[in-house]
């Protein structure tokens, strides 16, 4: 790796952002944070990347030698456009002036995007990612929990972050997730997010989960909120038969993004 005395002032900039930011970020956060356009950042990041100082993924840069894989960046890069649907579907839910959760999935990050259409809404989240796209616009409130850092995640959990959900009651809660499942309900790979999962269900008038098609009828080994604790599925397919009918027992509505409509299915 080049050393640090023969990098520009600009590149040094970047490299402290990118050190604030837990190890990995977005190029729209990394030109918020240094106050710089978007492709200043990609020029930045190329140039830092042929010297060996940081990896390039999809839409950001992950810093050499951080302690956290870029996962979140490459599940971020996954489908975009998928989520892209997915996201505009689930902005349709959320109104002017409400109190609203969203979680550090990489469809919650687009979530994100789209509800910067939105104003006065107050904002509770454990991603540092939705906490940058949304504070200080349109009159929104951001309230980013506290608890211990997971910087793979670019998120915070365990109790702290419980306790302080807790004290919200949020219009919508728009959760994502690992699996779906018709025995189990919601699964997390991650026993910290399927803890604040279920959490945040229990404090939401309505909680919606917002994921793609492939993680139906998946597994992974954490329980998160049973299925009488959702409100609505946001996808961009419709499950299977026995997955359907099982949302359709509890009463839980399910919306398609469908490509180039966005009109919902049932």
């Amino acid at each position: 790796m080049t050393g640090t005395q023969s990098l520009s002032h600009r590149e040094l900039e970047l490299l402290g952002a990118l050190r604030r930011l837990g190890g990995s970020a977005r190029s729209a956060d990394l030109a918020k944070a240094l106050d710089v356009s978007e492709e200043t950042v990609r020029r930045t990041v190329k140039a830092l990347s042929k010297a060996g100082a940081v990896l390039r993924v999809h839409g950001g840069a992950h810093l050499v030698g951080a302690q956290s894989e870029p996962s979140f960046y490459h599940r971020f890069g996954q489908d975009s456009a998928v989520k892209q649907r997915i996201a505009a579907q689930v902005s349709r839910i959320v109104r002017d002036g409400m109190t609203v959760f969203l979680d550090v999935g990489s469809t919650t990050a687009y979530v994100a995007e789209a509800l910067q259409r939105k104003s006065n809404l107050t904002v509770v989240t454990n991603s540092i990612g939705v906490a940058q796209a949304l504070a200080s616009h349109n009159g929104n409130r951001v309230h980013l929990l506290g608890g211990e850092m997971q910087s793979n995640e670019r998120g915070t959990f365990g109790y702290v972050a419980e306790h302080q959900a807790r004290r919200f009651v949020f219009d919508v809660a728009v959760l994502s997730a690992d699996a779906l499942t018709a025995k189990h309900g919601v699964l997390y790979q991650n026993a910290g997010e399927a803890q604040l999962a279920t959490v945040v269900a229990d404090c939401a008038e309505c909680t919606v989960l917002a994921l793609a098609h492939p993680k139906f009828d998946e597994t992974a080994p954490h329980r998160g909120p049973l299925l009488g604790n959702l409100d609505r599925v946001v996808s961009d397919k419709a499950p299977g038969k026995k997955l359907t009918a099982a949302l359709a027992g509890h009463g839980i509505g399910i919306d398609i993004a469908k490509d180039g409509s966005g009109e919902d299915g049932k």
